[in-house]
C-alpha cells in the first residue's frame, strides 16, 4: 500500500488523500490526520472541562481556551500516534489495517518518526506554557501515561482502559485551565470519560480480533470475546452515572440533564447495535463518538442556564 491509497479505517473521501500534495501526505498519515475522529476524542474532553468549570461560574465557555485545546489536542494526538507507530512498527506490519501505515510500509523512516514527535511536541509546549501553571503541571504528568501507552497492548489485557486515562487526561486540564484550580465535578467528569473511551476503544478493538491473536496483542475485545457487547453497555452505564454526578456536584441546571439523557441514549444504541463479527459495524459505531460527546460538551455549557 503506498501513500497515494487511503488507508483502510480512513474514509475513501478523505482531504488528505483527496487534495494534499503527495510528498506530505505520509506525515500527515502518520500524525493520523486522515482520520480526525481521533483529534476530537482527545479534544473533546478538554472542552467539556472548560464548559463544565464555566458553567459552575454561570459563564460559557472561555472561546480562546477552547481554540488552545483544539490545536494541542489535534499536535498531541499527532505525535502521540507517530510514538505508538514507532514502538509498534513491527506488530502493525502483521496487522492488516495497519501494515500500509507510514511507518510499517517504510515511507517514513525512524528517525524522521521521531523528529516529526519532538517538532509536534515542542509546539504543544508552547500552547501548554500560555494556560496556568497548574496546566503545566498536569501536562508534565500526563507524559507518563502516553509514554506508557504502547506498551500496554503486550502487558495487559486492558489497553483500552490505560488509553481511558490517558485521553481524557484533557478533562482535568481544561477544567483546572477555566477555573484556576481542580475540584471534586471534574474528577468526576475525567472518570466519566475514561469509561466512555473504555466503551468506544472496545469498539475500535473488534476490527484486529483476528490479526490481533496472530500477533499476540492483548485487548479488551479480545478478553472479553462473544460478552464483548454487554461489557460495552456497562461502561457506557457507568460514564453516564458518573456524568450525572459530575452534573448534579457543580449543580447544573435543568437543559444539562435532558442532553445528557440525550448523550446517554446515543451510547446505549451504540452498545446495542455492536457486533464482535462486524467489523465495518465496529468501526461506523466508533466514528459515532466524536457527535456523543460533543454533545456532553453541548450538555455541560448549558447546565449554565
Amino acid at each position: 500500500m503506498t501513500s497515494a491509497a487511503p488507508l483502510p479505517d480512513a474514509a475513501p473521501t478523505n482531504w488528505v488523500d483527496r487534495w494534499a500534495p503527495a510528498r506530505l501526505r505520509p506525515w500527515l498519515k502518520l500524525g493520523r490526520f486522515d482520520r480526525p475522529a481521533g483529534i476530537w476524542l482527545l479534544m473533546l474532553p478538554g472542552w467539556q472541562g472548560i464548559a463544565l468549570a464555566g458553567a459552575m461560574q454561570d459563564d460559557t465557555p472561555d472561546l480562546w481556551l477552547l481554540i488552545l485545546f483544539f490545536l494541542g489536542s489535534a499536535l498531541m494526538r499527532a505525535a502521540g500516534c507517530a510514538y505508538n507507530d514507532i514502538v509498534d512498527r513491527d506488530i502493525d506490519a502483521k496487522v492488516a489495517r495497519t501494515a500500509g501505515r507510514p511507518l510499517a510500509s517504510g515511507q517514513i523512516s525512524v528517525k524522521q518518526a521521531w523528529a516529526f514527535v519532538v517538532g509536534c511536541s515542542l509546539v504543544s509546549l508552547l500552547i501548554l506554557l500560555s494556560l496556568p501553571p497548574l496546566c503545566w503541571a498536569l501536562g508534565v504528568a500526563s507524559l507518563g501515561l502516553v509514554a506508557a501507552y504502547p506498551f500496554m497492548k503486550r502487558i495487559t489485557w486492558w489497553p483500552q482502559a490505560w488509553l481511558g486515562l490517558t485521553f481524557n487526561w484533557g478533562a482535568l486540564m481544561g477544567f483546572a485551565a477555566a477555573a484556576g484550580a481542580l475540584g471534586l465535578p471534574g474528577f468526576l467528569l475525567y472518570a466519566a470519560g475514561v469509561f466512555w473511551t473504555l466503551g468506544y476503544d472496545t469498539i475500535y478493538a473488534i476490527q484486529d480480533l483476528e490479526d490481533d491473536a496472530l500477533a499476540g496483542v492483548k485487548s479488551s475485545a479480545r478478553r472479553l470475546g462473544a460478552g464483548a457487547p454487554r461489557a460495552v453497555l456497562g461502561f457506557y452505564l457507568a460514564s453516564l452515572a458518573l456524568v450525572a454526578a459530575a452534573g448534579w456536584t457543580a449543580g447544573l441546571g435543568a437543559p444539562f440533564w435532558g442532553l445528557a439523557a440525550a448523550y446517554g441514549a446515543l451510547l446505549i444504541v451504540q452498545a446495542r447495535r455492536v457486533r464482535t463479527d462486524d467489523p465495518a459495524l465496529a468501526l461506523r459505531l466508533f466514528k459515532s463518538n466524536s457527535a456523543a460527546g460533543l454533545l456532553l460538551a453541548a450538555a455541560v455549557a448549558a447546565g449554565a442556564y
